[in-house]
């Protein structure tokens, strides 16, 4: 190893030279699929390569252009700007590397609308082939008209068994690795390597130099689970905040409560919290999923909820939270119904959409003598004046209308007694000798 090697990093000495090194992502790159293909057959085409840290994205491009005989163009959209787009653009149009040309922009989601339209008429014309590299989602991140000209490749996070691999490589590879050192890993600390690391292989192999250090170089050693602790520190969960991962807390934590699971609904609310969450995110999400999924059927649960919220800003986080948490298991226990949901969505479409039909005059306010004798407010019926104060037979809805329902009340938690006594209103108006005339509009 040559001494510029042996002062890189060891995540940057185990970097695949060849596809048989690559780890992981056998979704992709896994043989007889499509991106494997292209790669052996060295067919370049622009792509989005999407996942988490240390899923090996600047290395898959890496080994697209190796195997294409392609020259590659590096940028950073964290340090680079329009300036540094056309410097490469330029690069590549100078014909200087006498082969087709790979731009690599590493973060391109860092990059604004008008630094993303930069590229795209280089890609049309062949000057480029463009490889972006993002952790975020790109169909939030990117722009339609890049995306439209590359096709997008999900990483995913290395398994246990990748990581295996790639630990068993590192230990024995006395030319990159560490083979020279004599280093054995106990099973207990390769298993806690693999949960603190979250499949990111560069952060496994930073652990391991870490660790490495630790221990004799000459003499060798064992890693062992304590090390690789003391090494890591304390576990720090990825969340970027309004990234994916903190979108995607928040959906498994509201799918949860919907789902009447309360220790799924604790254990992204626990989550959501380590990674740094505002707690009051998640008293907000509540009061959503309060009328959204619960609604009627206990409307307890939207009092508890407000109620929580409240309790967190009056005494503080650490009780705050845990007024949170009382309320989040009480909704994820709670009887379900979208029935105020659905009805809300679809009366609010009813009226966008519908005609803007005319008060029923007996439902109109009279408060002169000329609003009177127009026939405002003629025949209202005082429903407290009436037995069991309702009105039966009596319309509250435009003529054209009458005849129709927007809230179905569920057969679930109180919206069962709802339901009944809905049931028995209608019944007292069918049965009722007084109805108002469907046509009486004015």
């Amino acid at each position: 190893m040559t001494n510029g090697a042996a002062n890189q990093p060891l995540a940057a000495r185990m970097r695949p030279t060849q596809l048989s090194e690559y780890v992981g992502q056998t979704h992709l790159v896994g043989q007889g699929k499509p991106l494997y293909k292209a790669i052996m057959e060295g067919r370049l085409h622009s792509m989005i390569l999407w996942g988490p840290p240390g899923t090996g994205k600047t290395t898959l491009a890496e080994l697209l252009a190796q195997e294409s005989s392609a020259q590659v163009i590096k940028i950073s959209a964290v340090t680079s700007g329009v300036k540094d787009i056309r410097g490469a653009i330029e690069q590549a149009k100078s014909g200087l590397f006498g082969a087709q040309t790979m731009l690599f922009v590493d973060e391109v989601h860092r990059f604004n609308k008008s630094q993303q339209d930069a590229f795209l008429p280089h890609i049309e014309d062949g000057t480029i082939v463009f490889v972006g590299a993002t952790t975020e989602n790109p169909s939030f991140a990117l722009n339609n008209a890049l995306l439209s000209r590359a096709r997008i490749y999900r990483l995913k996070p290395l398994e246990h068994e990748d990581l295996a691999a790639l630990i068993d490589r590192v230990l024995a590879d006395d030319q990159r690795g560490l083979g020279a050192r004599a280093l054995e890993i106990e099973p207990a600390a390769q298993e806690f390597l693999y949960r603190v690391t979250d499949g990111d292989a560069r952060k496994t192999l930073n652990y391991l130099e870490l660790a490495a250090d630790f221990i004799d170089e000459k003499t060798g050693g064992t890693l062992t689970r304590a090390l690789i602790e003391e090494v890591s520190g304390e576990r720090a969960l990825a969340m970027d905040h309004q990234g994916d991962a903190y979108y995607d807390l928040l959906s498994a934590f509201h799918k949860s409560v919907r789902g009447s699971s309360p220790d799924g609904a604790l254990y992204w609310f626990c989550r959501f919290l380590v990674a740094g969450g505002d707690p009051v995110v998640i008293a907000r999400r509540l009061l959503a999923i309060a009328s959204e999924d619960i609604g009627n059927a206990d409307p307890r649960a939207l009092q508890l909820a407000l109620n929580a919220w409240d309790t967190f800003h009056r005494v503080g986080p650490v009780e705050g939270e845990r007024a949170i948490a009382q309320a989040t298991l009480y909704c994820a226990s709670a009887a379900k119904s979208n029935a105020v949901y659905t009805a809300f969505n679809e009366m609010m479409a009813q009226v966008r959409e519908g005609p803007d039909y005319p008060v029923p005059s007996h439902l109109r306010n009279a408060p002169t003598r000329t609003h009177k004798q127009e026939g405002y407010g003629a025949e209202y019926r005082y429903a407290h004046h009436e037995p069991q104060a309702y009105v039966a037979g009596e319309r509250y809805l435009p003529a054209a209308l009458t005849q129709k329902q927007w809230y179905r009340p569920s057969d679930r938690g109180l919206e069962q007694k709802i339901q009944a006594k809905l049931d028995w209103l209608r019944d007292l108006d069918r049965n009722s000798a007084w109805q108002r005339c469907a046509d009486d509009e004015f």
